[in-house]
């Protein structure tokens, strides 16, 4: 396939490395604005094609595909064109920055009869898919509630508040783990350091299936902390992404609640079993999400995260910056269409 690469920003780059060592991909040019970061590409990749318009991107028939790696405003128009020309679309995270701009594009590729698929390439890593594993085999039992933190010093945006910076990652995980998204979501932030954009946001998801969920989320902590918690009614699970070896660890903890016999009989037990750090597979989840989009043209299979994937994950965000921006109420996603 020949594929480009728009956007050479923080993560183009990457994606660019990883097209270009799998063996999928026959042709690579790069788009950009900055020549400078055009030059940067070429010096370490010579047979990489790059230029500075678009349009050169769009009209050239021989192009099989668009990786769009922009910031999250020019998603929308510039993925609009692409499917326009007939090209299968890989979109970042987010997908768009708002769901009506999300629907649209996943009609555009119905029509054009094209691929779109988004970069939530933590649903592609070994720690999240183990997790995923451990949760249909019911290892944990039924999921009471998970817990995630997601937090560092910087880097602040300019454009988007801490939610929409952040919040993709974990939003994304959850949703895969449940199978579900959520119904009703609430949020408390403030923009301490930029006035208009919040830098610190606490976010709450509720689930049909009962489960809920809280995700911390800041630019403005002393250190960086990606870790979520698990809790289930059999065991429980810590996913700590800050740690190099044992990322997952599965404790045989809990309480057990026993009906009374007798007046006065404690009714409840507490359960601290061994804690076990499964095995996962080590390899690039870039490079099998990269694989997984040219694979999905090709053969035209439905890819893992497709538009409806990045579409429910922006629904999430749109209700959690609507409440952030409304003192916190409660909103019914589905009742922001």
């Amino acid at each position: 396939m020949d594929i480009a690469v728009v956007g050479l920003g923080y993560w183009g780059p990457n994606l660019l490395r990883n097209l270009y060592e799998l063996p999928g991909c026959d042709r690579l040019v790069a788009c950009d604005l900055d020549e400078s970061k055009l030059n940067k590409i070429k010096s370490r990749y010579p047979v990489v094609e790059v230029t500075t318009q678009f349009q050169q991107v769009l009209d050239d028939d021989g192009i099989d595909a668009v990786i769009i790696a922009t910031p999250v405003s020019f998603h929308y128009p510039l993925a609009k064109q692409a499917l326009q020309a007939g090209k299968h679309v890989f979109v970042e995270k987010p997908f768009t920055s708002s769901r009506r701009e999300g629907e649209n594009l996943i009609a555009l590729a119905e029509q054009a009869q094209r691929k779109i698929m988004v970069g939530h390439t933590f649903e592609y890593s070994p720690p999240v898919l183990k997790i995923k594993e451990l949760i249909e085999k019911g290892e944990l039992g039924e999921l009471f509630y998970i817990s995630s933190s997601r937090v560092n010093l910087g880097l602040h945006q300019k454009d988007v508040s801490v939610i929409w910076d952040l919040a993709p990652h974990d939003f994304s995980s959850i949703f895969y783990w449940l199978g579900e998204q959520p119904v009703r979501v609430s949020a408390m932030g403030r923009d301490f350091v930029q006035p208009g954009i919040p830098d610190v946001a606490f976010v709450n998801l509720e689930f049909a299936s009962g489960c809920i969920a809280n995700v911390q989320l800041s630019w403005l902590a002393p250190s960086k902390l990606r870790r979520t918690t698990i809790v289930g009614a059999n065991k429980m699970l810590v996913y700590d992404d800050t740690e190099n070896i044992e990322k997952v660890k599965i404790y045989d903890k809990g309480v057990d609640y026993k009906d009374p016999e007798t007046f006065g009989e404690y009714h409840l037990s507490y359960r601290s079993g061994d804690v076990l750090s499964p095995r996962l597979d080590s390899f690039e989840p870039l490079s099998k999400e990269m694989d997984h989009f040219i694979t999905c043209c090709q053969e035209g299979t439905v890819p893992k995260t497709d538009g409806a994937n990045g579409l429910r994950v922006v629904k999430a965000l749109e209700a959690a910056e609507y409440s952030m921006n409304h003192n916190g109420i409660v909103v019914n996603v589905d009742s922001l269409d």
